[in-house]
């Protein structure tokens, strides 16, 4: 069973970072893709970034190409996504998930997720 647990979320000052980390197991083949969503108060969930497991390849959400990036240590399976230049509208709940036939930032195609980490972009 595949299991996906976020950490590194918390609260921030905007223009300030943070570094999630997403600690994957139970893998029986490797997903397509491994990406971060976030879903807001009173919003549907959103694609921050993705990346592709076989070659690396990533994808962003404009709302974040130049501020957030996204790595993988398959050694130890772990994805993070580097967040910088922080804003208030980045204030949500940051969820990891796999997908297992898709690479992209499309939710419904990703069928396995974390907990969930809250990032609070607030002074």
């Amino acid at each position: 069973q595949v299991q996906l647990v976020e950490s590194g979320g918390g609260l921030v000052q905007p223009g300030g970072s943070l570094r999630l980390s997403c600690a994957a197991s139970g893998f029986t083949l490797d997903p397509v893709a491994i990406g971060w969503f976030r879903q807001a108060p009173g919003k549907l969930h959103e694609g921050v970034s993705a990346i592709r497991v076989s070659d690396g390849n990533t994808a962003y959400a404009d709302s974040v190409k130049g501020r957030f990036t996204i790595s993988r240590d398959n050694a130890k399976n772990m994805v993070y996504l580097q967040m910088n230049s922080l804003k208030p509208a980045d204030t949500a709940v940051y969820y990891c998930a796999t997908s297992n036939a898709y690479f992209g930032l499309q939710v419904q195609y990703f069928g396995s997720w974390g907990q969930g980490t809250q990032v609070t972009v607030s002074s």
